[in-house]
């Protein structure tokens, strides 16, 4: 080990490593030994199978007195070294939740008759140990981690010529800042290498810890301080050296030289397992790219094969596949699992057709597969004989797949998260090729463990994206394509960089005198809150068009509604108001982009020219209403920002482009939604989500349209039934006068009894449907009763709900209107 030299009290960089076989121990919450290394082993005297499962205090030097002779420890006893502090058992007791380092002398009475033998210039009567103790937090079993390093090795290690260094006798474990040090990240690295077997997260939730603790420094004064590099794959002379005495030894008795004492297998060992870290590290690298789903599970699938395996196939749960939420309870044998991938080396088509993707399947208990899925555990068959492939095969009808598996080495590792098994992979290894063995079956669950990570990763991405797509339509109206002189076609799309939800929405309300009430909406900001504030936005703007306020006073009132909801509230909205009998559009806008208007003559499509008014929600604004004429064949589109804002362009050049787009000739009001889509969704960097509506504005001819004047005295309920009657016939629908005759007369007879003196308005509109519309000068809406055998009033407005196809009431400025639609007879 070099140490370096001090020069003006600094450390030379000659100093950056202190290279020692390190013993590494880790104690459980019951301070029981639940991880024994090989150098704790050839440190401390006990085999891993003796010190698993024992009390940490009968192994480690943990006493600040050497024991009675008495009742001699088996394992050594141990002597505080003078003046360092804490003892070990401190720590093991808990009583310590910082780090502790210390010095102490281990007396080992004969190691070599307990079956160890130690290395050359490791293995005196009394040894030296340096110990590091670190108290460990978390979701594991693990509660202190403790490092040990026999101070005799430092100085063989040091020089080769056996000569001792005094300094070694000041030499004293510390803890120091791992980024004093040059290199500091190298070491940080090596940090898991001495960790034991464990899952990434939590290997890497112990070396944040310990870096935060404090690195492990060996310190020979104030200044001269060494960073311990746990690396004791690289200058391993002592321990070869020892090897090479054993081998010695068993030569010179005439007995064979075990495996163990060959150098070559040591580094084989060493080798292959840094050649599976690197195999896990770039697996890792190479599953996850996205949150798709889909994608994951090919490029799990695909990461092992040929590399690992030579056939990976991969089975999820129902409502992994689905995207639906965690699965509940544990798996049994009615359990159906989806093939969702085979990936294979073998010629193209072999597994198609036997093992098809997309089929599901349980399986019984007898096979390793459910025991995999019920223990979560690896499971490893050397090799499938004929009997295991036979009880395999049987769980697939019509399909002999023992060709493809008798013989084969297997492999059934769980795919968990959170401790809940999503999956398994099945794993198949050639005849010809090596078998699995234990040390595959810890790559493998290793390899399952971040798997099953990213494929929960994706499952929770798919299913929160199926949420907010199932929570936004269910916010988003169903607008029927066609309404009283007009068809409809919307479209919504969300945001492609913001989230799924959003703030954006469109509607249409059904209005007295056969008019339609159009509306688009953008919620500033994203996310469930907008779509939040988007859905009762929505909702006060459905329920004042039912009161038929004029387009300017619905905002007014939508900005005090905002401003009473908090101030979070802003969004822009525009409001129109279409009269197919007038031909008109009435619109006020409240800080939304304008709509275009294509006009059905020559095609020509332009921004309307409105007030643009401040977004609801900052209150003390007026809004102002434009009345536009408009002619049948028109059309209105109205869409959000949106659609036409770029980032680093000009919202003016996505206007233009929408006027271009609206005004081009489609075959459907779809195809026209779709050409203006194209045209503005093909530029890239949209991430804002879209509301478009469009409204074909068809117009209701004069001939369509019959309004009646009716007087307030009783006899002219009879005058009322008989224009029905006559209009009828004239719009050759005598099929429905009984029934129009009957509901109008309630309706004027109600009219007629509760006006205050104006006349009652009967108004007669031929559409896709019979609208029937009285209206009167009284603001109380009638309301729908429960009628008794004696009671005088009540019936007549159920009469009208059994009859009509549909009915309603609004208020309306001078009173109300009530309605009813009838279902116009088949030609």
């Amino acid at each position: 080990m070099n140490r370096g030299t001090e020069r003006d009290g600094a450390v030379t960089e000659h100093a950056a490593s202190g290279r020692i076989p390190l013993a590494v121990v880790v104690v459980d919450r019951e301070g029981m030994v639940s991880h024994w290394s090989s150098g704790a082993r050839r440190l401390f005297g006990a085999t891993k199978e003796e010190a698993l499962g024992r009390p940490a205090v009968d192994l480690l030097p943990v006493s600040g007195a050497l024991p009675e002779d008495d009742d001699p420890s088996p394992y050594g006893a141990y002597g505080a070294y003078d003046g360092l502090g804490h003892d070990l058992e401190t720590s093991l007791d808990g009583r310590l939740y910082y780090p502790a380092a210390g010095r102490a002398r281990l007396t080992v009475p004969e190691r070599s008759e307990m079956g160890v033998t130690p290395p050359t210039g490791c293995g005196r009567d009394r040894v030296d140990v340096l110990w590091w103790a670190y108290p460990l937090i978390g979701p594991g079993p693990e509660r202190l981690l403790v490092l040990g390093a026999d101070v005799g090795c430092l100085r063989q290690e040091d020089g080769e010529d056996g000569e001792d260094d005094p300094g070694f006798d000041r030499v004293a474990p510390g803890f120091a800042l791992h980024t004093d040090f040059p290199g500091a990240e190298d070491l940080a690295g090596k940090l898991p290498e001495i960790l034991p077997s464990m899952s990434v997260d939590d290997s890497a939730r112990i070396v944040g810890q310990i870096l935060e603790l404090g690195y492990p420094v060996l310190e020979f004064s104030q200044s001269d301080r060494v960073p311990v590099t746990p690396d004791w794959g690289v200058p391993r002379r002592v321990e070869r050296r020892a090897r090479r005495e054993r081998a010695a030894q068993a030569a010179a008795q005439g007995l064979p030289i075990p495996g163990e004492y060959s150098d070559d297998a040591e580094d084989l060992e060493y080798a292959a397992v840094r050649e599976r870290l690197e195999f896990l590290n770039e697996v890792s690298g190479r599953i996850g790219t996205s949150l798709d789903l889909s994608q994951t599970i090919v490029e799990v699938s695909r990461a092992v094969v040929p590399r690992f395996t030579d056939v990976a196939g991969t089975y999820l749960r129902e409502q992994v596949v689905a995207g639906e939420g965690f699965p509940d309870g544990a798996p049994d044998t009615t359990t159906l699992w989806h093939r969702v991938a085979v990936e294979h080396t073998d010629e193209p088509g072999r597994w198609d057709d036997v093992v098809p993707v997309g089929e599901a399947m349980p399986f019984p208990a007898h096979t390793p597969f459910f025991q995999c899925m019920t223990s979560g555990e690896p499971v490893l068959v050397p090799r499938i004989s004929e009997q295991m492939g036979h009880a395999i095969a049987s769980q697939f009808e019509k399909r002999d797949i023992r060709p493809l598996i008798t013989g084969r080495s297997m492999l059934v590792v769980p795919l968990k998260a959170r401790n809940v098994v999503l999956g398994f992979m099945i794993l198949l290894r050639h005849p010809e090729r090596v078998e699995f063995n234990d040390m595959d079956r810890v790559t493998g669950a290793e390899l399952a463990a971040r798997a099953g990570l990213v494929l929960d990763n994706a499952r929770m991405y798919t299913y929160q994206e199926s949420v907010a797509e199932t929570l936004q339509d269910s916010m988003l109206p169903h607008i029927p394509p066609r309404m009283a002189g007009c068809d409809i076609a919307t479209l919504y799309l969300p945001g492609t960089l913001l989230g799924r939800v959003g703030g954006d929405w469109f509607d249409s309300v059904k209005l007295p005198g056969a008019r339609t009430a159009l509306v688009v909406g953008d919620v500033m900001g994203h996310g469930l809150n907008s779509a939040a504030m988007m859905g009762q936005l929505r909702t006060a703007v459905q329920t004042m068009a039912a009161l038929d306020l004029p387009p300017a006073q619905l905002l007014r009132n939508l900005d005090d509604l905002a401003q009473r909801l908090g101030d979070t509230y802003l969004a822009t909205c525009l409001y129109a108001v279409y009269d197919p009998i007038a031909s008109e559009l009435q619109i006020a806008n409240a800080g939304h982009i304008p709509p275009v208007l294509v006009r059905a003559g020559d095609g020509r499509s332009e921004l309307l020219d409105l007030p643009t008014g401040a977004p609801i929600g900052v209150g003390g604004v007026p809004f102002e209403a434009v009345r536009v004429r408009v002619r049948p064949g028109d059309r209105l589109v109205m869409c959000t920002d949106g659609l036409v804002e770029m980032r680093g362009e000009d919202i003016g050049v996505g206007l233009a482009t929408l006027c271009e787009s609206a005004a081009h000739p489609a075959a459907s009001m779809d195809d026209a939604c779709d050409t203006i889509i194209r045209a503005l969704n093909t530029r890239g960097g949209r991430k804002d989500d879209v509301a478009l509506l469009m409204a074909r504005l068809n117009g209701i001819e004069p001939e369509d349209v019959a309004v009646r004047r009716i007087g307030l005295g009783p006899e002219e309920v009879g005058r009322a039934r008989a224009v029905v009657r006559e209009q009828l016939h004239d719009w050759d629908l005598a099929r429905l006068a009984d029934t129009a005759e009957l509901l109008v007369s309630e309706l004027v007879t109600n009219a007629v009894r509760h006006s205050h003196g104006r006349p009652v308005e009967l108004r007669l509109v031929r559409g896709d449907t019979l609208l029937c519309e009285v209206d009167d000068d009284d603001h109380e809406l009638p309301t729908l009763l429960s009628a008794g055998p004696f009671d005088d009033a009540g019936r007549g407005l159920r009469v009208v709900s059994m009859l009509a196809r549909e009915w309603g009431t609004s208020r309306t400025t001078a009173g109300k209107t009530v309605w009813f639609e009838l279902t116009l007879p088949r030609r």
